[in-house]
C-alpha cells in the first residue's frame, strides 16, 4: 500500500529543519495536503495524522492498532526501562493498576506539604534579587519534590548531591536534541554513549535504595513503598528491574513535564504583564497574603490560574508528539496508511490550527473558560494525551505547576533579561533551549 501524499522525496535540509523546528513544517503539511500527510524524514517515511479527530482515533477509538514500543522512541527504553511508557497492551495495562492508587486525592493532598517545602527552600537565597536560568533552577526544584514526594527518597542526602540527577536527566535526553545522523552512532563519546552512561548512575542510586528499603522493611506512602510490596496478577513481587523501570519513568516524567510547563508559563507571564496582574489579583482574594493549601490547590478556588495553566499547556504541551506504529492497515479521513508504519500525531500542531484555536499562537487563558473548553471539538485539547496512555501523573503535574506557579508569583516579580530571544528544543517533551534568563526580585 502507498503512503499518504506529503514530502516523500528525500531531502537533508527538510531534515534538518524539521529536528530544529518540526512546528512549522507540520502545519504548513496539514494546509497543503490535509490532516493525514507523509514526511521524509533522513531515510525513513513518517505518518503524521493532525487534529482533533486524528488525536481521538489513535489515542481512543482504534488505539489497539497501535504500539509505543515500536516507535520512533523506543531507544528510550535504554534510560527508562520497561515503564508505563515504554510498554504496550496487557504488560501496560496490569502495571498501571498497580501503580494507580499512588494518585489518588490522599496522596496528593500528602504532596502539598513536600512541594510547599521544597519551593519555599529554593525561593529563599532569592529573596534578594539575582540574575539566573529559571528553566535550570526549576530543574532542579522538580526533581528534589519527584524524589521526595514520589518516592520517599531524600533529595539532599549525599548520594543524591553526588550523583546530581537533574543533570543525568539533562545528559541523558540531550540524545534527543541531537542531529538525526549522530543519533544512530554507537560507541564511546557518542550522544548514545552518553545517554547509557546517565542510565548506569541513575540505575546505581535507584538499585541502591531499593536494596536499603527491601532490607530495613522499611514502608511509607510514596510511589517505591507501593511498588515494592506490590504483587501482579499471579501473586508474584516485582522485581528489583522491574520497580526500577517504573521509578526512573515516574522520575522522568514527574520533573521534566513540571520543569517545562512553568518555563514557559513564566516567560509568558513576562510578555503578559496583564495576565500577571490578574494572577495577583486572584491571590489577594483567596489566599490573602497567606500560603496556599491543598484545598486551593486541588480544588476551583483559583480559576484564573487554571485558564492559565490550561493555555500554557495548549501553547507549550510537553509531551508535544506521540510516536507510534501501525499494526495493520488502516484509513482515515479518506487517506489510506500501511501496516507497520511510523505513525505520529502531534498535540503541539493540533493545539495550533486556526480554526480550532484562533489566533493559535497569542496567549490567551479566556479561550479555556467552561463554555468555550465544552464548545472544543473532541480530542481538540491533549496535552496529556488520551485513552489508556493518558498520562498517569496527570493530576500530580498539574498540582504541581500550580504549586510552582502560586508561590513563584506571590514572592518573586520577575522579567526576562534583555535580548532573549524564545527557541524551542524537542527531547522528547519541549523546553527552551537556551533556558529562561530571568532577573528576579522579591515583592
Amino acid at each position: 500500500m502507498p503512503y499518504p501524499p506529503g514530502w516523500l522525496d528525500f531531502s537533508l535540509s527538510r531534515t534538518i529543519r524539521f529536528a530544529d523546528q518540526p512546528l512549522p513544517i507540520l502545519l504548513r503539511g496539514y494546509e497543503q495536503f490535509g490532516p493525514v500527510f507523509t514526511v521524509r524524514v533522513l531515510h525513513e517515511l513518517i505518518v503524521f495524522l493532525i487534529g482533533p479527530e486524528a488525536n481521538h482515533y489513535i489515542t481512543v477509538s482504534n488505539a489497539s492498532n497501535f504500539l509505543w514500543r515500536e516507535s520512533h522512541f523506543r531507544d528510550l527504553a535504554a534510560l527508562i526501562g520497561d515503564g508505563l511508557l515504554t510498554t504496550d497492551g496487557e504488560f501496560h495495562r496490569r502495571s498501571r493498576q498497580i501503580m494507580l492508587p499512588a494518585f489518588h486525592r490522599q496522596q496528593l493532598e500528602a504532596a502539598v506539604d513536600v512541594m510547599l517545602s521544597e519551593v519555599h527552600h529554593a525561593l529563599q537565597p532569592l529573596a534578594k534579587g539575582a540574575q539566573l536560568d529559571m528553566y535550570a533552577w526549576l530543574r532542579r526544584l522538580a526533581l528534589r519534590i519527584a524524589m521526595r514526594a514520589l518516592f520517599g527518597l531524600d533529595p539532599h542526602s549525599q548520594d543524591a548531591r553526588r550523583l546530581d540527577a537533574a543533570s543525568l536527566f539533562e545528559q541523558a535526553l540531550a540524545f534527543y536534541a541531537t542531529p538525526y545522523p549522530m543519533r544512530m552512532l554507537r560507541g564511546p563519546r557518542t550522544p548514545w554513549a552518553k545517554l547509557v552512561s546517565a542510565a548506569r548512575k541513575l540505575n546505581h542510586m535507584i538499585y541502591r535504595e531499593i536494596a536499603q528499603r527491601r532490607a530495613s522493611h522499611q514502608r511509607g506512602d510514596d510511589v517505591l513503598s507501593l511498588l515494592l510490596h506490590a504483587t501482579d496478577q499471579d501473586g508474584a513481587a516485582l522485581s528489583d528491574s522491574q520497580v526500577r523501570d517504573q521509578v526512573l519513568t515516574l522520575l522522568f516524567a514527574g520533573h521534566d513535564t513540571t520543569t517545562s510547563t512553568v518555563s514557559f508559563m513564566l516567560y509568558e507571564l513576562c510578555r503578559n504583564p496583564n495576565v500577571t496582574q490578574r494572577l495577583l489579583a486572584e491571590q489577594d482574594r483567596v489566599l490573602k497574603g497567606q500560603t496556599p493549601t491543598a484545598q486551593h490547590l486541588l480544588g476551583d478556588a483559583m480559576p484564573y490560574l487554571e485558564l492559565v495553566l490550561d493555555e500554557t499547556l495548549r501553547k507549550y504541551p510537553p509531551a508535544w508528539i506521540g510516536p507510534r506504529r501501525s499494526i495493520d492497515a488502516f484509513e482515515l479521513e479518506g487517506v489510506s496508511v500501511p501496516g507497520d508504519a511510523h505513525v505520529n500525531y502531534s498535540s503541539w500542531a493540533s493545539h495550533h490550527l486556526p480554526h480550532v484555536f484562533p489566533e493559535p499562537h497569542r496567549f490567551i487563558p479566556e479561550r479555556f473558560t467552561a463554555q468555550a473548553k465544552a464548545a472544543l471539538p473532541k480530542g481538540a485539547y491533549v496535552p496529556f494525551g488520551g485513552g489508556s496512555r493518558t498520562c498517569i501523573g496527570m493530576r500530580f503535574g498539574q498540582l504541581e505547576v500550580r504549586t510552582l506557579a502560586t508561590e513563584i508569583v506571590r514572592h518573586l516579580s520577575f522579567e526576562l533579561q534583555p535580548s532573549f530571544q524564545l527557541s524551542i528544543r524537542q527531547m522528547p517533551t519541549i523546553s527552551p533551549k537556551r533556558g529562561l534568563p530571568l532577573t528576579v526580585e522579591a515583592r
